[in-house]
C-alpha cells in the first residue's frame, strides 16, 4: 500500500531512522558485549544475570571459564586471549620471595586486567591453598593443622580461625581458597592425615563450621545449600577431596578406597552434607578411586550424588592435573581423560600448565558431539553463579585496604589459643602429676633438647611457604619457636634455659644434678601428600635416641611434633614423666609453653585413635577389635597454676 500524505510519510521516515539508529546502537553494544547487559546489573535476579551472560558467550569463552591455569603461565595476554576463568598459586608459587601483600595485590590485579579487557569482561577468579592459614604468604599467621584443631572439639574457635584466614588471604588480593579438607582419615599412614580433623565423621562434620568462617554465616532467612560469600572480607571456600580420600587401602595417597556405598555414605560423606548446607562455593574431586573407579571419572558420585541428590549448586573443580591421572599411565590418553572428567561432572579443570592442550581437546570433543553443549553450559552456569554470588562482577579488582590484616597480632593471639586447646596430654607422672612445670628451677637451670625445639618450619609442617614445607629458622616466615617460648615463659631472674639439640650420654650423666627437669621436643620432618605416606610411623632419628638419653637421667616431658600418632613403645612411655601430643602447632610456639607452665590447663582430646603398633592399622573407634594405646577422645586435664 502506497503513502497517502506527506505528514504520514515524514512520520514513517522518522520512525525508520530511529529504528536504524537503534539497530546501529544495538550492534555497537553487541560488539562491546553490553547491549542491554542485564548480567552487569546487580539489581537483576541472579538467574537472570547468569542466563543473560551465558546466552552471549561463545564456545571459546565458555571453555575459557572452565580453565584454571597456574600463576606462572597467567600473563594478562594469555588470560585475555584464551578467556581464562581462573588462576591458581600452587604450593610455593609466589610473586617473589618474601613478597609483601602489596606485591600479591598488584600481581592479581594485573591478571584481572587481562580478564576485564575481553569482550564480555568476565572477572578471573584467583585461588590459593590455605589449609592452615595463608601458607604461601610471607609473615602470614600459620594455625595448627586440622588434626590439632579436631582435638580442640571447638567448632566456634574453628569458625573464628576461618574468618581470620579469610582476612589474611584477602589481604593479598585473593578471593578463593582450596580449603577446608574435610577428609575422614581412617589410617594415619596416609601422608595427608594431618589435613583431616578426625577419624570420626561426626567430629569432621562439626568442624565444617570453618566454612562459615571463610565465607561468612548465611543470614537468617537466607537460602541454605546454595553458594554464599558474605562480602569482600570473606573468601569462597572449597570442600575437598571428594570423596573417600581418607579411606584408601594401606593409607596410600590417591589409592583405592574399597567400601560399600553404605560405608561411603556413613563414613566419608557426612562432612559434605554439612558443607553443602553451609553454602560452600566449590568442591574439589579426589585423586583417589572408589572400588576401582577414579573419582575424577565417577559420574555417579560427582553428578548423581553430589549435584543431584545433595543439590550442590556451586562448581566442582579437579585437583592439580587431576584429569591426567584418570589413565593408569599418567597423561597416556588425554583426550579420553578430558571426555571422562567433563562427562563425570567436573566443571573447572586445574590444568595448570598445558592449558592449550585442554582447551583444544575440549573444543574438539564438543564440536564432534562427544560432549554435549548442555554439559558445558551446566559447568559455566555453576562457575558464573559463584562469581556473581561473591560479588566479583561488582568488585573485580582487589583493594589494598586489607594489607595490614596479614599476620596481625589478633590473628596470632587466636592461633596461640588454638595451640593451647589442641595439645593433648597423654601421660602426666606416675604417682603424682609432673605438669605443669615450675617457671623457676631450684637448681637454676632447665634443659631443652631435641631437633624440633628450635625449628619453626618443623612445627608448621607441610603446606607452609612451600608445598612440602621447610625446616629451620631461615626467615621464610615469622613466628615463635617452642624454645623461644620456653625462654620467654621462665622466670627471667635465676632460671637459665640450656639448649642442646642432641646431648650425648656423658653430658647427661655428668650434668643431671644441675637441671630440675628437661623438655625434649622431637617429631616428624615436614611433608605433604604422597611424600608423607609412611608405613612404619616410628619417631624419626635422632628423636628416639635423644628421648632415651635425656629422659634416662633427667626428669622430662616429651613434646611430640607430628602430623599423626606415632609408635610409642611401652619402655619409652615408662621412661618419661609426661608426654604431650602437640601435632603441628604452626607459628605460635608460645601456645605450647602456655600449657606446659600452667598459664592454662590441658583440655585437648584425641581426634583420632593412638595405636600400639602399625600392625593394628587401620584401627578406628567403634571397630570390633579396638585395642589402642590411647583411645579416641582420650586426654588428661590439668588446672592452671597459681603463681
Amino acid at each position: 500500500m502506497g503513502i497517502k500524505t506527506p505528514a504520514i510519510a515524514a512520520t514513517l521516515l522518522l520512525l525508520m531512522q530511529l529504528c536504524s539508529y537503534a539497530g546501529v546502537a544495538a550492534a555497537a553494544a553487541g560488539a562491546r558485549g553490553d547491549g542491554g547487559a542485564r548480567y552487569k546489573d546487580p539489581t537483576q535476579p541472579l538467574s537472570t544475570r547468569i542466563d543473560d551472560l551465558l546466552g552471549r558467550m561463545t564456545l571459546a569463552e565458555k571453555i575459557g571459564q572452565m580453565s584454571q591455569i597456574e600463576r606462572e603461565k597467567a600473563t594478562p595476554d594469555v588470560i585475555s586471549k584464551y578467556f581464562i576463568g581462573s588462576v591458581l598459586s600452587a604450593g610455593g608459587s609466589v610473586p617473589a620471595a618474601n613478597a609483601p601483600p602489596e606485591a600479591w595485590v598488584e600481581m592479581v590485579n594485573g591478571m584481572q586486567g587481562g580478564a576485564m579487557s575481553t569482550r564480555l569482561g568476565i572477572p578471573m577468579l584467583y585461588g590459593v591453598d590455605a589449609v592452615h592459614g595463608h601458607g604461601n604468604a610471607y609473615k602470614a599467621t600459620i594455625f595448627p593443622h586440622n588434626i590439632g584443631l579436631g582435638c580442640t572439639r571447638d567448632p566456634e574457635l574453628v569458625k573464628k580461625i576461618g574468618a581470620a584466614v579469610a582476612l589474611e588471604v584477602r589481604a593479598t588480593g585473593i578471593p578463593y581458597i582450596f580449603a577446608p579438607c574435610v577428609a575422614v582419615c581412617r589410617d594415619p599412614r596416609w601422608g595427608r592425615c594431618y589435613e583431616s580433623f578426625s577419624e570420626h565423621p561426626e567430629l569432621v562434620k562439626n568442624m565444617t563450621s570453618i566454612i562459615s568462617g571463610f565465607q561468612g554465616e548465611i543470614p537468617a532467612g537466607g537460602q541454605k545449600g546454595t553458594p554464599f560469600v558474605a562480602g569482600r572480607r570473606n573468601v569462597a571456600a572449597c570442600a575437598k577431596h571428594y570423596v573417600g580420600d581418607g579411606g584408601t587401602t594401606g593409607g596410600i595417597n590417591a589409592n583405592d578406597t574399597v567400601a560399600t556405598f553404605h560405608e561411603l555414605l556413613s563414613i566419608h560423606m557426612p562432612p559434605y552434607y554439612d558443607a553443602v548446607i553451609r553454602g560452600v562455593s566449590t568442591v574439589m574431586v579426589s585423586y583417589s578411586s572408589w572400588n576401582g573407579v577414579k573419582m575424577h571419572a565417577n559420574r555417579f558420585l560427582v553428578t548423581d550424588v553430589l549435584k543431584n541428590r545433595l543439590r550442590f549448586r556451586g562448581f566442582v573443580i579437579s585437583d592439580y592435573q587431576g584429569l591426567d591421572f584418570i589413565t593408569t599411565l599418567q597423561h597416556a590418553d588425554y583426550l579420553l581423560s578430558i571426555k571422562l572428567g567433563i562427562l563425570a561432572g567436573i566443571d573447572m579443570v586445574m590444568i595448570p600448565l598445558n592449558y592449550t592442550e585442554f582447551i583444544d581437546g575440549l573444543t574438539l570433543l564438543v564440536n564432534n558431539g562427544t560432549i554435549p553443549m548442555s554439559r558445558i553450559d551446566d559447568a559455566v552456569r555453576r562457575i558464573l553463579r559463584v562469581k556473581f554470588t561473591m560479588g566479583l562482577f561488582e568488585h573485580p579488582y582487589a583493594a589494598d585496604d586489607l594489607t595490614t590484616e596479614l599476620g596481625k597480632q589478633e590473628h596470632r593471639d587466636l592461633a596461640r589459643e588454638a595451640v593451647r586447646k589442641s595439645l593433648v596430654l597423654l601421660k602426666n607422672g606416675d604417682d603424682k602429676p609432673f605438669l605443669p612445670l615450675t617457671k623457676k628451677a631450684t637448681t637454676g637451670s632447665i634443659l631443652v633438647a631435641g631437633d624440633h625445639a628450635d625449628d619453626l618450619g618443623a612445627q608448621c609442617g607441610g603446606w607452609t611457604i612451600n608445598w612440602q614445607g621447610f625446616t629451620g629458622n631461615n626467615g621464610l616466615t615469622v613466628g615463635t619457636t617452642i624454645l623461644d617460648a620456653i625462654k620467654n615463659a621462665v622466670e627471667p631472674a635465676g632460671t637459665g634455659v640450656v639448649y642442646i639439640e642432641n646431648p650425648d650420654a656423658a653430658f647427661v650423666e655428668n650434668n643431671k644434678a644441675g637441671f630440675d627437669y628437661a623438655v625434649v621436643v622431637v617429631g616428624e620432618p615436614p611433608y605433604a601428600e604422597t611424600a608423607g605416606d609412611n608405613m612404619n610411623l616410628t619417631i624419626p632419628a635422632p628423636g628416639l635416641d635423644v628421648v632415651r638419653k635425656v629422659c634416662g637421667g633427667i626428669k622430662c616431658v616429651v613434646v611430640l611434633i607430628s602430623g599423626r600418632p606415632l609408635v610409642v613403645e611401652p619402655d619409652l612411655l615408662e621412661s618419661i614423666d609426661a608426654l604431650v601430643a602437640a601435632w603441628l602447632p604452626g607459628t605460635e610456639g608460645e601456645g605450647v609453653a602456655d600449657v606446659l607452665f600452667g598459664e592454662y590447663g590441658f583440655t585437648g582430646k584425641l581426634s583420632r585413635t593412638w595405636f600400639r603398633s602399625v600392625e593394628q592399622l587401620p584401627m578406628n573407634v567403634g571397630d570390633e577389635h579396638y585395642d589402642p594405646l590411647f583411645p579416641f577422645g582420650f586426654g588428661l586435664e590439668t588446672q592452671p597454676s597459681e603463681y
